[in-house]
């Protein structure tokens, strides 16, 4: 369904757009010490307006103060922490190795701004996933217009209001609105784009950067498979699934979707969760100030309307008033089921446990859908791990626990296939937003040299000597040593003369 824009929101946009691109031309984003400015700015604003940002992720998701602080504000700020610290570092040129024929010459890989970004956050985690993208774009040297999701609404408001007060208002912009301002911002050209949601809105984003051959990074979902072997400590494996799917209220994109074990474990994996559960959201969790809310009614219904009460074994009550789901486990449940045959991820607190024979069942059933953005297993036997390494692909692969790899700086968070293209945190975040320009610097006092081989007439000899010093031939692994320090040495000498030569 094409969504209508009217003249006004096409101008809005146009008119952001134009001046942020205005802006990059004048150069003022490409200095370091802007960055770190801008950087330490964004930082501040997550420090000062924390009780601001803790109450809209209450209003929004009914997130509490504990998990906005570690999921919201931490991870963001510690990564701005670790970009300030490193940037010089990261934005040097780094030289790059080089044949014989370019000893004389000077080549390295310049890290250079793409220009003009969009960044469209996300609403299950509305303040990380769209400031995280955005420090690195400022840390790359960019502009940005950043859309915030207006389904976490108290979120976007917050940020349209108070973002703007901390960064440079010519290069970052902050523009709220439903689906009809998106669609007007992506009929703009951007130099990149980074999107953070479903694959259903990811395929619009993916067709309108395609109208500009514009580079996008797309951070998608889909079902996060969750393996469990029959030789495993059930009870660490119950507590360590629990935590990853039931935070924020199952609305995670790297949650553990669902689980594939034998029925035995499944048996003694659904007594084991049920201690837990009471220990981490008492005995009625829709009382604790630790188990989210779903983020709407819309959100509610659909969640809902995947319950089959056949198949609840654990919780199950819901409260549409209030938008509460109970953590959910679900027991033997059917691949033909309808909370199975969802594209995408639950995106709640539903955990249906589907029974399979064994590995090679719950290889072969993973590898029948879609590539996941998260994989899980458990086992206390490290080659049923490798063995999942080794026959699946997903994004990101956790072996015994869940969710917690994400907060590793030196991991990429990306996803592959359907769960999408590109990844982020750490130093990854620096580079989604960099362009990797090839630099080549040489001398013009060598083109002597450079006539007596490269230039018309190619005789035969001459393309025998190009050979020798630009093509790299299979080599037999048994090829005498000595040849090859001949070569090494004809080189050595070459230069030593041409550097002789250039000094005279």
């Amino acid at each position: 369904m094409s969504i209508e824009v009217t003249p006004e929101l096409q101008q809005q946009a146009e008119q952001v757009v134009a001046r942020a691109r205005q802006t990059f031309r004048s150069g003022r984003t490409k200095a370091i010490s802007f960055r770190k400015t801008q950087l330490r700015a964004l930082y501040r604003f997550m420090t000062e307006q924390e009780a601001a940002i803790k109450q809209a992720l209450y209003d929004d998701l009914h997130k509490s103060d504990a998990e906005a602080q570690l999921m919201e504000l931490d991870t963001v700020m510690s990564d701005i922490a670790d970009h300030v610290e490193n940037l010089d570092k990261w934005t040097k040129p780094q030289p790059t190795q080089k044949g014989m024929a370019f000893l004389l010459d000077k080549t390295e890989i310049v890290y250079e701004p793409y220009g003009v970004v969009l960044i469209i956050g996300a609403w299950n985690y509305p303040f990380q996933l769209t400031l995280w993208p955005l420090l690195g774009a400022i840390a790359a040297g960019n502009c940005a217009v950043l859309k915030p999701s207006e389904v976490a609404g108290h979120t976007s408001e917050l940020l349209e209001k108070e973002l703007p007060q901390y960064l440079d208002k010519d290069c970052f912009h902050v523009v709220a609105g439903d689906a009809r301002i998106t669609t007007a911002l992506l009929q703009q050209r951007f130099d990149y784009i980074f999107y953070t949601g479903s694959s259903q809105v990811g395929k619009v984003v993916l067709q309108a950067a395609a109208k500009h051959i514009t580079p996008v990074t797309l951070e998608l979902g889909g079902k996060g498979p969750c393996i469990v072997d029959s030789d495993c400590d059930i009870t660490v494996v119950a507590r360590r699934i629990l935590f990853g799917k039931f935070l924020n209220a199952g609305q995670t994109c790297i949650a553990p979707d669902y689980v594939l074990c034998d029925h035995e474990t499944q048996d003694k994996l659904v007594e084991a969760m049920r201690a837990p559960l009471v220990e981490f959201y008492g005995k009625n969790p829709k009382e604790s100030q630790h188990f989210g809310r779903i983020v709407n009614k819309r959100h509610f219904e659909r969640v809902k309307k995947l319950l089959d009460s056949n198949k609840v074994v654990i919780g199950g009550e819901t409260d549409e008033e209030t938008l509460y789901i109970a953590p959910t486990i679900l027991a033997n449940v059917s691949p033909d089921d309808d909370i199975m045959k969802e594209e995408n991820e639950v995106f709640g607190p539903l955990l249906p446990i589907v029974p399979v024979a064994g590995k090679e069942e719950a290889i072969e059933f993973v590898n029948s859908r879609e590539k996941p953005l998260a994989m899980y297993a458990f086992s206390n036997n490290k080659q049923f791990g490798q063995d999942l390494i080794d026959q699946t692909s997903s994004g990101q692969f956790c072996f015994n626990d869940t969710l917690i790899h994400a907060a590793v700086p030196s991991l990429p968070f990306g996803g592959v296939g359907h769960s999408g293209m590109g990844a982020y945190h750490g130093k990854f975040t620096f580079e989604t937003f960099s362009h990797k320009r090839a630099v080549m610097l040489r001398t013009m006092k060598d083109e002597w040299l450079q006539g007596k081989l490269r230039y018309p007439p190619l005789t035969p000899k001459k393309v025998a000597w190009m050979q020798r010093f630009l093509k790299k031939n299979l080599r037999d692994e048994k090829r005498s040593w000595w040849s090859m320090l001949l070569v090494l040495l004809i080189g050595a000498g070459m230069a030593f003369f041409v550097m002789t030569c250039l000094h005279m």
